[in-house]
């Protein structure tokens, strides 16, 4: 039978756009470290907010 884990048991990060909580997700078992934005948007407004060196 296969074990069951409830979603309040599952690591939680914070977005550093919006600054959302977010649960892990299985797809992002093997990079769960390197995970920084909790969507795809938060990812490119992420890209564009930085500043322009003069």
């Amino acid at each position: 039978m296969a074990k069951h884990v409830r979603k309040s048991d599952l690591p939680e990060k914070t977005c550093r756009v919006c600054g959302r909580p977010f649960t892990w997700r299985k797809k992002w078992e093997r990079v769960w470290d390197e995970v920084k934005f909790c969507s795809q948007r938060c990812r490119s407004e992420a890209r564009t907010a930085r500043p322009l060196l003069p």
